[in-house]
């Protein structure tokens, strides 16, 4: 069946309806290899189905034309055609319930979704680069029949119970070494072997919590491991998002196939950790390296679903032989640290004295048994490539059974035999370090590419003077699945990462995993980057499946609590700039739009040019604008969209985003919405819009900082981060409401000066609803910073940072208030006592610096972070 010749016209209309641009039509023919079109990175894969012409045909031609010319790739095996060429029975009942949908609802979906992943800020950053990119997630997810699953699920549980058995060996008496069923030499010089480990029992039994390997089928269709990730794998949380993006765009399919549920594993998964405890009730840290690592949206996102605190190194404090977390209401202790980094990076003292992710003692700690750790330092030594050979035969000693999912056949060339099969064979091997490096990343020379004649002489060298250091495998050739390239159905490689977690019941698997598929036939999906998209894994239930599991405990079990829950120090800082920078980004627009509006209905006439002066200057003095001179329009360019200017409005909020990415678990999707809402409406391609434009955009953006506001007035729990995020607002608007009553409340403002002021602190309506007469200094003045019922008056904020803080806990039981409350109360009392017609701006600027210093004594209580910080004086009521 060819569509070469017929219209795409109302395909291409629903997909503009929906926002998305039509794909061009790839230029090639049936019996070609269809060429990809170029990577988006706007959301899931593809545009959905085309339509073929102008009428609207059935499912079943539909299903017909998605699959004409689809082939498998020559000795490969395919997912979506069995060997004979029919369609696999899982794929045939997925495209048929798709089919029941018109190629328009497809594509409107999936462009939801993309914009639903957008919004929401699902993301992840390629290894090396700086930014975040959209989650790729592809049109369609990978099917696996849950006869074949349940092979998978058992090869894998056992591999990990294989590894967990050859740590404990390793890291204990060493019995396999010396009985010369594994290399000493190879093990014993790998940098992830970590000698203060030896000897070390690991707190709760077990080295491994969590595991994960990579699959691809081999040239016979049967699954094959390419990979082993122990040191901390990661894709899980990704897998989660997978399945919530795509059972929220294909609802109809997800539930009539009978998914299998995740909830259920992540369940087992916590239990898992908090039996390694030694408490009832413990408290479970992620631990990060921080927003700058390449898997930190998807650690959010578990630390948010499994309840865990999001914790980073400098979060930890080693006293004791116990690890405490510093938290705004002092220390502390947590009993299970889920560990994200590498494992030498985990404690500077005793492993990798470079390491700044760390903390220091956490060996210790674990020496003494005070904290578990999933999973421990070390286990990524069964990553490397040299066990691999070896894992058949320690499968029969240590489980005695033969090894269910085996790897790629694997020579260690430091053992004779093995050097000598390699080099009969050399040509057709491929190669790998015998100690990989920590990603364990299959480069292009693990599928047999890219070897020259130097790299052949320099393999050749090593074989002959360093063989232990090589490992040879036989070529990758990954196994393909379909994927939708905007026209029709097409194979593309792909790997598949399943993950296994260690549960008081035993290893338990998780009903579906991680796909990573390729765009084009030539991109290997090893690692997420151009190229490559994420795809869901639908593991098909032969009944129908159970309700989605709850990750709620049995209420029996909780007691009720109306206590503030942990709050890290840093994530506690980070609210608090949070609210600073949305704040000064709205003055800086609230200027920018007085500068716009005419200045404040300014009349422009020689002696009223002042008042456009001062709005100019200040926009310079905060470093919002490069001149005060120029045009409005220009300046309000720079003011609002230039991100080279530290002080514009769009810096701020881009500052405001960085936060907010390091408390992603810790806000809605609404907020995150919002924030990238604003960005997106701060930026700007060039300066070449109007000064209506440029107000109408300054408008735009303050709608959503009100919005912010809002939302942190309404959804956040006071007895949580609020109080950080507030503070922060309260502190910004009270320094910029003297700073706005210096510049434009002086003794002899004029009429013009005064309604500026008004604007600025968005209070006109309030001073004409109050004062008939019209704008007078002292009224203005009063209304601006005495007022204690106006809202965004100076007396205002400091009343609710007298509010915030009192309701923080203290580090001491003396009943001697601390520096911030009694910096507050100071100034309080000096604000009750001022009169607007007497007030010297002398004080005003005073109070300015006190607030300035009230904002670093909160830094300091709550925030400690140096040597000289405030630290728990009362140590016995540590929890």
């Amino acid at each position: 069946m060819s569509d070469a010749s017929v219209s795409e016209a109302p395909m291409n209309e629903a997909l503009a309806a929906a926002g998305v641009p039509a794909p061009a039509r790839p230029d090639v023919s049936r019996e070609d290899v269809p060429r990809e079109d170029v990577p988006r990175e706007d959301g899931p894969q593809g545009d959905g189905p085309q339509e073929s012409g102008s009428r609207e045909d059935g499912p079943e031609e539909r299903l017909a034309r998605w699959t004409a010319g689809y082939a498998a790739l020559p000795d490969l095996p395919d997912e979506l055609l069995a060997p004979d060429g029919s369609l696999r029975p899982a794929w045939d009942r997925f495209l048929r319930h798709l089919a029941g949908l018109t190629d328009g609802e497809i594509a409107a979906r999936l462009a939801a979704a993309g914009r639903h992943i957008h919004e929401t800020g699902i993301a992840y950053r390629a290894y090396g680069e700086a930014t975040e990119r959209d989650w790729p997630i592809g049109a369609l997810p990978l099917l696996i029949e849950g006869s074949e699953w349940q092979a998978i699920a058992a090869g894998v549980a056992q591999r990990a119970e294989l590894l967990e058995a050859v740590l404990t060996d390793l890291y204990g008496d060493g019995a396999l070494a010396r009985a010369g069923l594994l290399p000493a030499a190879a093990a014993a010089g790998d940098p992830e072997f970590l000698r203060p480990l030896v000897g070390v029992a690991p707190p709760g039994g077990r080295h491994l919590h969590f595991y994960a390997a990579d699959l691809a089928r081999g040239p016979d269709g049967a699954w094959r491991v390419l990979a082993d990730r122990t040191q901390a794998p990661s894709g899980a949380g990704h897998a989660l998002e997978n399945r919530l993006v795509m059972a929220r765009a294909l609802p109809e399919v997800y539930g009539a196939l009978d998914v299998e549920r995740v909830a259920s594993f992540f369940q087992a998964f916590r239990d898992g950790l908090a039996a390694a405890a030694t408490r009832a009730e413990p408290r479970i840290g992620l631990m990060t390296s921080g927003p700058y690592s390449d898997t930190y949206v998807e650690q959010a996102v578990l630390a948010r679903y499994l309840g865990f605190s999001l914790v980073e190194g400098d979060d930890l404090l080693v006293r004791d032989r116990l690890v405490f977390i510093r938290t705004v209401a002092g220390l502390k202790r947590v009993d299970v640290l889920w560990r994200r980094i590498d494992g030498d990076f985990v404690d500077p003292l005793e492993l990798n004295p470079a390491s700044r992710l760390g903390a220091p003692g956490l060996v210790e700690a674990l020496r003494s048994g005070a904290v578990a750790m999933g999973n421990m330092p070390g286990t990524g030594l069964v990553e490397s490539a040299w066990l691999a050979a070896s894992l058949p035969a320690l499968c029969e000693r240590l489980l005695g059974e033969p090894l269910r999912l085996p790897g790629l056949p694997t020579w260690w060339c430091g053992e004779p035999d093995h050097r000598a099969a390699v080099l009969e064979r050399f040509d057709s091997l491929a190669f790998r370090p015998a100690a990989a490096p920590a990603q364990g990343a299959f480069t292009s020379r693990a599928f047999g590419e890219g070897r020259d004649a130097a790299e052949t002489a320099r393999l050749r060298a090593v074989l002959r003077d360093r063989p232990g250091d090589l490992v040879a495998h036989e070529p990758v050739r990954l196994s393909t699945a379909p994927v939708w390239d905007g026209t029709r159905l097409v194979p593309r490689p792909f790997v598949l990462r399943v993950f296994a977690a260690a549960t008081p019941e035993g290893w338990q698997v998780m009903p579906g995993g991680f796909c990573r598929i390729s765009e084009t036939p030539d991109v290997r999906p090893v690692a997420m980057g151009a190229g490559v998209r994420a795809a869901d894994v639908w593991v098909l239930s032969d009944s129908p499946t159970a309700a989605q599991a709850s990750l709620l405990p049995p209420s029996d079990r909780v007691a009720v609590r109306r206590v503030p829950g942990l709050l890290p120090s840093r994530a506690a800082d980070n609210l608090f700039w949070l609210g600073r920078h949305l704040e000064r980004a709205e003055a800086v627009i609230r200027l920018t739009a007085c500068l716009l509006d005419g200045a404040g209905s300014v009349s422009m006439a020689p002696e009223d040019r002042a008042t456009s002066g001062r709005i100019r200057a200040l926009l310079h003095a905060w470093g919002a604008v490069p001149s005060a001179e120029g045009p409005a329009a220009a300046l309000a360019h720079h003011a609002l969209s230039d991100g080279g200017q530290w002080g514009s409005g769009l810096s701020h909020a881009l500052s405001a985003r960085r936060n907010a990415a390091s408390l992603r678990e810790r806000l809605s999707g609404e907020t995150w919405r919002a924030l990238s809402a604003l960005r997106e409406v701060l930026e700007a391609p060039d300066g070449a819009d109007s000064e209506a434009a440029l107000l109408d955009r300054a408008e735009r953006a303050l709608s959503l900082t009100a919005a912010l506001a809002g939302l942190a007035q309404e959804n956040m729990n006071r007895a949580g981060g609020f109080t950080f995020v507030d503070m922060g607002r309260r502190v910004e608007r009270a320094v910029n409401a003297c700073r706005f009553a210096l510049d434009f409340g002086a003794a002899g403002a004029s009429t013009d000066d005064l309604g500026v002021l008004l604007d600025l602190v968005d209070s006109r309506i309030s001073y004409g609803a109050r004062y008939i007469l019209g704008v007078a200094l002292a009224p203005v003045r009063d209304m601006v910073l005495l007022d204690p019922y106006n809202p965004r008056s100076l007396a205002f904020q400091v009343e609710r940072l007298a509010e915030r803080l009192s309701g923080l806990p203290p580090l001491r039981q003396d009943g001697v208030a601390e520096l911030p409350v009694r910096l507050v109360a100071g100034l309080s009392g000096e604000i009750a006592a001022a009169e607007a017609a007497t007030l010297p701006l002398a004080t005003v600027a005073e109070w300015e610096m006190r607030l300035w210093g009230i904002a670093e004594a909160v830094g300091a209580r709550y925030f400690p972070g140096g040597s000289d910080a405030a630290r728990p004086e009362n140590l016995t009521t540590l929890a």
